[in-house]
Protein backbone atom coordinates (compact mmCIF):
# COMPACT_ATOMS: atom_id res chain seq x y z
CA UNK A 1 0.00 0.00 0.00
CA UNK A 2 1.27 3.46 -0.95
CA UNK A 3 0.75 6.70 0.95
CA UNK A 4 0.72 9.99 -0.97
CA UNK A 5 1.23 13.40 0.58
CA UNK A 6 -1.61 15.75 -0.36
CA UNK A 7 0.03 19.10 -1.11
CA UNK A 8 -2.84 20.69 -3.01
CA UNK A 9 -3.60 22.98 -0.05
CA UNK A 10 -0.38 22.63 1.91
CA UNK A 11 3.18 23.87 1.34
CA UNK A 12 5.86 21.28 0.72
CA UNK A 13 7.45 20.35 4.09
CA UNK A 14 11.17 20.90 4.46
CA UNK A 15 11.53 17.15 4.85
CA UNK A 16 8.89 14.73 3.61
CA UNK A 17 8.01 12.04 6.17
CA UNK A 18 9.30 8.57 5.34
CA UNK A 19 5.76 7.14 5.29
CA UNK A 20 5.10 8.94 2.00
CA UNK A 21 5.74 7.18 -1.31
CA UNK A 22 4.74 10.11 -3.50
CA UNK A 23 3.27 13.61 -3.58
CA UNK A 24 -0.03 14.84 -5.01
CA UNK A 25 -0.05 18.48 -6.08
CA UNK A 26 -1.23 20.82 -8.80
CA UNK A 27 2.27 21.53 -10.16
CA UNK A 28 5.86 20.53 -9.58
CA UNK A 29 7.15 17.00 -9.30
CA UNK A 30 5.41 13.81 -8.21
CA UNK A 31 1.83 13.08 -9.23
CA UNK A 32 0.07 16.10 -10.73
CA UNK A 33 -3.68 16.63 -10.57
CA UNK A 34 -4.80 18.54 -13.64
CA UNK A 35 -8.60 18.94 -13.60
CA UNK A 36 -9.76 15.28 -13.70
CA UNK A 37 -6.46 13.79 -14.89
CA UNK A 38 -3.52 12.36 -12.96
CA UNK A 39 -0.13 12.72 -14.62
CA UNK A 40 3.37 11.59 -13.72
CA UNK A 41 6.40 12.87 -15.65
CA UNK A 42 4.05 14.28 -18.26
CA UNK A 43 2.18 10.99 -18.84
CA UNK A 44 -1.48 10.45 -17.94
CA UNK A 45 -1.68 7.67 -15.37
CA UNK A 46 -5.21 7.97 -14.05
CA UNK A 47 -8.44 9.82 -13.44
CA UNK A 48 -9.84 11.80 -10.50
CA UNK A 49 -13.47 11.82 -9.38
CA UNK A 50 -15.12 13.58 -6.44
CA UNK A 51 -17.87 11.14 -5.41
CA UNK A 52 -20.92 12.58 -3.70
CA UNK A 53 -23.85 10.55 -5.08
CA UNK A 54 -24.77 7.47 -7.10
CA UNK A 55 -24.26 9.24 -10.43
CA UNK A 56 -20.68 10.33 -9.69
CA UNK A 57 -19.95 6.89 -8.23
CA UNK A 58 -21.05 5.22 -11.48
CA UNK A 59 -18.93 7.67 -13.52
CA UNK A 60 -15.88 6.65 -11.50
CA UNK A 61 -16.76 2.96 -11.69
CA UNK A 62 -16.92 3.16 -15.49
CA UNK A 63 -13.17 3.90 -15.55
CA UNK A 64 -12.20 0.57 -13.98
CA UNK A 65 -10.02 -1.35 -16.41
CA UNK A 66 -9.34 1.77 -18.48
CA UNK A 67 -6.87 3.61 -16.25
CA UNK A 68 -3.90 2.64 -14.09
CA UNK A 69 -5.04 4.74 -11.11
CA UNK A 70 -8.52 5.76 -10.00
CA UNK A 71 -8.31 8.59 -7.46
CA UNK A 72 -11.52 9.23 -5.51
CA UNK A 73 -12.58 11.83 -2.97
CA UNK A 74 -15.75 10.75 -1.12
CA UNK A 75 -17.89 13.40 0.50
CA UNK A 76 -20.07 10.83 2.32
CA UNK A 77 -21.03 7.11 2.60
CA UNK A 78 -17.54 5.80 2.06
CA UNK A 79 -17.03 2.19 3.15
CA UNK A 80 -19.66 0.36 1.14
CA UNK A 81 -18.71 1.89 -2.23
CA UNK A 82 -15.02 1.48 -1.40
CA UNK A 83 -15.55 -2.24 -0.72
CA UNK A 84 -17.48 -2.58 -3.97
CA UNK A 85 -14.74 -0.82 -5.93
CA UNK A 86 -11.96 -2.90 -4.35
CA UNK A 87 -13.80 -6.04 -5.47
CA UNK A 88 -14.32 -4.73 -9.00
CA UNK A 89 -10.75 -3.46 -9.38
CA UNK A 90 -9.23 -6.85 -8.53
CA UNK A 91 -7.47 -8.22 -11.62
CA UNK A 92 -8.75 -5.29 -13.73
CA UNK A 93 -5.41 -3.49 -14.01
CA UNK A 94 -6.78 -0.46 -12.16
CA UNK A 95 -5.45 0.56 -8.75
CA UNK A 96 -7.59 2.43 -6.25
CA UNK A 97 -6.43 5.58 -4.42
CA UNK A 98 -8.62 7.26 -1.80
CA UNK A 99 -8.31 10.70 -0.20
CA UNK A 100 -8.76 10.42 3.57
CA UNK A 101 -9.01 13.38 5.97
CA UNK A 102 -9.70 11.68 9.33
CA UNK A 103 -7.24 9.46 11.19
CA UNK A 104 -9.97 7.11 12.43
CA UNK A 105 -10.91 6.28 8.81
CA UNK A 106 -7.42 5.10 7.82
CA UNK A 107 -7.71 1.57 9.19
CA UNK A 108 -11.08 0.95 7.55
CA UNK A 109 -9.84 2.09 4.16
CA UNK A 110 -6.53 0.22 4.50
CA UNK A 111 -8.22 -3.10 5.31
CA UNK A 112 -11.61 -2.92 3.57
CA UNK A 113 -12.51 -6.44 2.37
CA UNK A 114 -9.26 -7.52 4.15
CA UNK A 115 -7.37 -6.18 1.11
CA UNK A 116 -7.65 -2.42 1.34
CA UNK A 117 -7.00 0.21 -1.28
CA UNK A 118 -3.75 0.59 -3.21
CA UNK A 119 -2.99 4.13 -2.04
CA UNK A 120 -4.17 6.47 0.70
CA UNK A 121 -3.80 10.22 0.18
CA UNK A 122 -3.45 12.34 3.32
CA UNK A 123 -2.41 15.84 4.27
CA UNK A 124 0.93 16.03 6.15
CA UNK A 125 -0.36 16.19 9.72
CA UNK A 126 0.79 14.01 12.61
CA UNK A 127 -2.41 12.04 13.44
CA UNK A 128 -2.91 11.03 9.80
CA UNK A 129 0.77 10.17 9.36
CA UNK A 130 0.81 8.01 12.50
CA UNK A 131 -2.34 6.15 11.45
CA UNK A 132 -0.85 5.49 8.00
CA UNK A 133 2.44 4.28 9.50
CA UNK A 134 0.57 1.67 11.53
CA UNK A 135 -1.67 0.59 8.66
CA UNK A 136 1.22 0.42 6.20
CA UNK A 137 3.26 -1.72 8.59
CA UNK A 138 0.35 -4.10 9.12
CA UNK A 139 -0.24 -4.34 5.39
CA UNK A 140 3.42 -5.24 4.82
CA UNK A 141 3.11 -8.03 7.38
CA UNK A 142 0.16 -9.46 5.47
CA UNK A 143 1.78 -9.03 2.06
CA UNK A 144 1.78 -12.32 0.17
CA UNK A 145 -0.84 -13.95 2.38
CA UNK A 146 -3.25 -14.28 -0.53
CA UNK A 147 -2.32 -15.63 -3.92
CA UNK A 148 -4.50 -15.77 -7.01
CA UNK A 149 -3.51 -19.33 -7.82
CA UNK A 150 -6.76 -20.66 -9.24
CA UNK A 151 -7.87 -18.00 -11.69
CA UNK A 152 -10.65 -19.01 -14.05
CA UNK A 153 -9.54 -19.23 -17.66
CA UNK A 154 -11.49 -17.28 -20.26
CA UNK A 155 -11.57 -20.39 -22.44
CA UNK A 156 -12.43 -23.07 -19.91
CA UNK A 157 -13.01 -23.81 -16.26
CA UNK A 158 -11.45 -26.56 -14.19
CA UNK A 159 -13.85 -29.25 -13.03
CA UNK A 160 -13.13 -31.87 -10.39
CA UNK A 161 -15.11 -34.64 -8.74
CA UNK A 162 -16.82 -33.82 -5.47
CA UNK A 163 -17.80 -36.77 -3.29
CA UNK A 164 -21.37 -36.63 -1.99
CA UNK A 165 -21.39 -37.16 1.77
CA UNK A 166 -25.11 -36.82 2.47
CA UNK A 167 -28.51 -36.17 0.89
CA UNK A 168 -31.44 -34.94 2.94
CA UNK A 169 -34.75 -33.18 2.63
CA UNK A 170 -34.43 -29.50 1.88
CA UNK A 171 -37.97 -28.53 2.70
CA UNK A 172 -39.75 -26.46 0.09
CA UNK A 173 -39.23 -23.01 -1.37
CA UNK A 174 -39.11 -20.91 -4.52
CA UNK A 175 -37.51 -22.84 -7.37
CA UNK A 176 -35.92 -20.95 -10.29
CA UNK A 177 -35.78 -22.41 -13.78
CA UNK A 178 -33.37 -20.49 -16.02
CA UNK A 179 -34.74 -20.52 -19.58
CA UNK A 180 -32.23 -19.49 -22.26
CA UNK A 181 -32.66 -18.01 -25.73
CA UNK A 182 -30.36 -20.76 -27.06
CA UNK A 183 -30.32 -24.54 -26.79
CA UNK A 184 -28.29 -26.61 -24.33
CA UNK A 185 -26.51 -29.72 -25.59
CA UNK A 186 -26.06 -33.05 -23.77
CA UNK A 187 -23.16 -32.73 -21.33
CA UNK A 188 -23.78 -29.00 -20.75
CA UNK A 189 -25.22 -27.08 -17.84
CA UNK A 190 -24.54 -24.23 -15.42
CA UNK A 191 -22.35 -23.89 -12.33
CA UNK A 192 -24.63 -23.45 -9.32
CA UNK A 193 -24.35 -23.87 -5.55
CA UNK A 194 -24.82 -22.52 -2.05
CA UNK A 195 -21.12 -21.79 -1.53
CA UNK A 196 -18.66 -19.80 -3.64
CA UNK A 197 -15.95 -22.35 -2.79
CA UNK A 198 -17.62 -25.06 -4.89
CA UNK A 199 -20.26 -24.80 -7.62
CA UNK A 200 -21.82 -27.97 -9.04
CA UNK A 201 -22.43 -28.51 -12.76
CA UNK A 202 -26.22 -28.80 -13.08
CA UNK A 203 -27.27 -30.34 -16.38
CA UNK A 204 -29.77 -28.84 -18.79
CA UNK A 205 -33.19 -30.48 -19.19
CA UNK A 206 -32.27 -31.94 -22.58
CA UNK A 207 -33.57 -35.48 -22.01
CA UNK A 208 -37.11 -36.67 -22.56
CA UNK A 209 -38.80 -38.93 -20.02
CA UNK A 210 -41.95 -41.04 -20.04
CA UNK A 211 -43.94 -38.25 -18.43
CA UNK A 212 -42.22 -34.97 -19.35
CA UNK A 213 -40.92 -33.69 -22.71
CA UNK A 214 -37.42 -32.24 -22.88
CA UNK A 215 -36.81 -28.56 -22.28
CA UNK A 216 -33.40 -28.20 -23.99
CA UNK A 217 -33.21 -24.48 -23.19
CA UNK A 218 -33.65 -24.88 -19.42
CA UNK A 219 -31.60 -25.45 -16.27
CA UNK A 220 -33.59 -26.14 -13.11
CA UNK A 221 -31.32 -24.13 -10.83
CA UNK A 222 -32.84 -24.27 -7.35
CA UNK A 223 -33.76 -21.65 -4.73
CA UNK A 224 -33.10 -17.89 -4.73
CA UNK A 225 -30.05 -17.93 -2.41
CA UNK A 226 -27.93 -20.07 -4.78
CA UNK A 227 -25.04 -18.65 -6.74
CA UNK A 228 -24.82 -19.07 -10.51
CA UNK A 229 -21.70 -18.36 -12.58
CA UNK A 230 -22.26 -15.56 -15.08
CA UNK A 231 -20.63 -15.16 -18.49
CA UNK A 232 -18.13 -12.64 -17.06
CA UNK A 233 -17.08 -15.22 -14.42
CA UNK A 234 -18.71 -13.25 -11.64
CA UNK A 235 -21.56 -14.78 -9.67
CA UNK A 236 -25.09 -13.66 -9.01
CA UNK A 237 -27.76 -14.94 -6.68
CA UNK A 238 -30.60 -16.54 -8.60
CA UNK A 239 -32.86 -13.88 -7.09
CA UNK A 240 -30.81 -11.19 -8.88
CA UNK A 241 -31.18 -12.65 -12.38
CA UNK A 242 -33.33 -11.05 -15.03
CA UNK A 243 -34.17 -11.50 -18.69
CA UNK A 244 -31.25 -10.44 -20.86
CA UNK A 245 -28.51 -11.43 -18.41
CA UNK A 246 -25.63 -13.47 -19.81
CA UNK A 247 -24.83 -16.72 -17.98
CA UNK A 248 -21.97 -19.17 -18.42
CA UNK A 249 -22.87 -22.50 -20.02
CA UNK A 250 -20.25 -25.12 -19.16
CA UNK A 251 -19.62 -28.51 -20.73
CA UNK A 252 -18.51 -31.65 -18.92
CA UNK A 253 -14.92 -31.13 -20.16
CA UNK A 254 -14.78 -27.54 -18.90
CA UNK A 255 -15.53 -25.77 -22.19
CA UNK A 256 -17.57 -22.59 -21.82
CA UNK A 257 -19.82 -20.30 -23.80
CA UNK A 258 -22.14 -17.40 -23.09
CA UNK A 259 -25.93 -17.69 -23.24
CA UNK A 260 -28.73 -15.16 -22.74
CA UNK A 261 -31.56 -15.60 -20.26
CA UNK A 262 -34.94 -15.32 -21.95
CA UNK A 263 -37.02 -15.69 -18.80
CA UNK A 264 -37.10 -17.11 -15.29
CA UNK A 265 -39.82 -19.52 -14.20
CA UNK A 266 -40.33 -19.40 -10.43
CA UNK A 267 -42.61 -21.86 -8.63
CA UNK A 268 -42.84 -23.34 -5.13
CA UNK A 269 -41.40 -26.86 -5.09
CA UNK A 270 -39.86 -29.42 -2.65
CA UNK A 271 -36.06 -29.58 -2.45
CA UNK A 272 -33.30 -32.06 -1.77
CA UNK A 273 -30.19 -30.79 -0.01
CA UNK A 274 -27.08 -32.41 -1.50
CA UNK A 275 -23.84 -32.04 0.48
CA UNK A 276 -20.36 -32.82 -0.84
CA UNK A 277 -16.75 -32.21 0.11
CA UNK A 278 -14.44 -30.28 -2.22
CA UNK A 279 -10.65 -30.34 -2.67
CA UNK A 280 -10.21 -27.94 0.26
CA UNK A 281 -12.01 -30.45 2.53
CA UNK A 282 -14.81 -27.90 2.88
CA UNK A 283 -18.41 -29.08 3.07
CA UNK A 284 -20.55 -27.59 0.29
CA UNK A 285 -24.20 -27.93 -0.56
CA UNK A 286 -26.83 -27.26 -3.16
CA UNK A 287 -30.61 -27.29 -2.96
CA UNK A 288 -32.28 -28.76 -6.04
CA UNK A 289 -35.89 -29.58 -6.81
CA UNK A 290 -36.79 -33.13 -5.88
CA UNK A 291 -37.70 -34.27 -9.38
CA UNK A 292 -36.47 -36.92 -11.82
CA UNK A 293 -35.91 -34.29 -14.52
CA UNK A 294 -33.29 -32.42 -12.46
CA UNK A 295 -29.86 -33.85 -13.20
CA UNK A 296 -26.23 -33.26 -12.24
CA UNK A 297 -23.15 -34.06 -14.29
CA UNK A 298 -21.50 -36.91 -12.39
CA UNK A 299 -18.48 -37.27 -14.69
CA UNK A 300 -17.49 -37.36 -18.34
CA UNK A 301 -20.42 -38.86 -20.20
CA UNK A 302 -22.32 -39.50 -16.97
CA UNK A 303 -25.48 -37.64 -15.97
CA UNK A 304 -27.62 -38.59 -12.95
CA UNK A 305 -31.03 -37.53 -11.72
CA UNK A 306 -30.99 -36.03 -8.24
CA UNK A 307 -33.54 -38.64 -7.19
CA UNK A 308 -31.00 -41.38 -8.04
CA UNK A 309 -28.06 -39.89 -6.18
CA UNK A 310 -26.74 -41.46 -2.98
CA UNK A 311 -23.84 -40.80 -0.59
CA UNK A 312 -20.55 -41.84 -2.15
CA UNK A 313 -21.57 -40.73 -5.65
CA UNK A 314 -19.63 -37.99 -7.40
CA UNK A 315 -20.63 -34.79 -9.12
CA UNK A 316 -18.51 -32.44 -11.20
CA UNK A 317 -17.86 -29.09 -9.54
CA UNK A 318 -15.70 -26.01 -9.94
CA UNK A 319 -13.71 -25.20 -6.81
CA UNK A 320 -12.28 -21.87 -5.72
CA UNK A 321 -10.31 -20.70 -2.68
CA UNK A 322 -11.70 -17.18 -3.18
CA UNK A 323 -14.79 -15.64 -1.68
CA UNK A 324 -17.24 -13.34 -3.43
CA UNK A 325 -18.29 -9.76 -2.85
CA UNK A 326 -21.22 -8.53 -4.99
CA UNK A 327 -20.31 -11.32 -7.40
CA UNK A 328 -16.61 -10.47 -7.75
CA UNK A 329 -13.80 -12.82 -6.77
CA UNK A 330 -11.80 -11.34 -3.91
CA UNK A 331 -8.82 -12.73 -2.03
CA UNK A 332 -10.31 -12.52 1.45
CA UNK A 333 -11.33 -15.05 4.04
CA UNK A 334 -14.96 -16.04 4.29
CA UNK A 335 -16.96 -19.00 5.51
CA UNK A 336 -20.32 -20.13 4.13
CA UNK A 337 -22.09 -22.87 6.05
Amino acid sequence: MQVWCDLRKNPLPSALHTVFDNKLQYEGDGIILDADKLTLDGEIIGAFFPVHDRSTYEQARAKIGLVEWLLLDFSDWQMIPIENLIAECENSGTKLAIIVDAADEINGVAFALEKGVDAIIIEPNKPLITACEIAKSQRLERNGSYENNDMVSLESVSLTNGKIISIESGGSGERYCIDLTSLISPGEGMLIGSSASSLALIHGEVFESDFVPSRPFRVNAGPPHSYVMMADYKTKYLSELSSGDEVLVVSENGGTRSATIGRLKIERRPFLKIIWENVYQISNSIYLQQAETVRVVAGLGEVKSVTELKPGDSLLCHNSSHTRHIGNRVSTTSKEV
